[in-house]
């Protein structure tokens, strides 16, 4: 039996920690696009979503992803993933999503990625 889904999320420099928890379908996949608009609105850019406790993601789920991933491209932000289950990492990397969002290991490492970006080039 699938765990519920569920989310907690945190703002730190103004980067959007969603942590997820069960299946990424429909309903959570709204709760992530809900949680995400809802910042988003606020003006937050950088947004990481660990799924680590979220082993798998159907399609529906992985559509509200791509609407983020959408929205952050047209506002210049950007969207990384963290503690990636190995099947959802084959997933997202099969839908081509890494092309346009991020992945790390951990938050830690996506929160190092947005300073790294943000540095000049030598």
């Amino acid at each position: 039996m699938e765990q519920p889904f569920s989310l907690t999320s945190e703002v730190r420099e103004n980067r959007l920690i969603i942590t997820t928890s069960g299946y990424v379908n429909n309903v959570g996949g709204e709760a992530i696009a809900a949680e995400f608009a809802r910042h988003f609105e606020q003006g937050t850019r950088h947004i990481v979503i660990n799924l680590g406790q979220s082993r798998v993601v159907n399609s529906v789920g992985m559509s509200f992803l791509i609407e983020i991933i959408e929205r952050l491209q047209d506002a210049g932000g950007k969207l990384v993933f963290t503690d990636l289950d190995p099947a959802v990492e084959k997933m997202l990397s099969i839908m081509g999503l890494f092309q346009y969002a991020g992945k790390e290991k951990t938050v830690g490492d996506a929160l190092l990625s947005f300073h790294e970006a943000g540095k000049p080039g030598p």
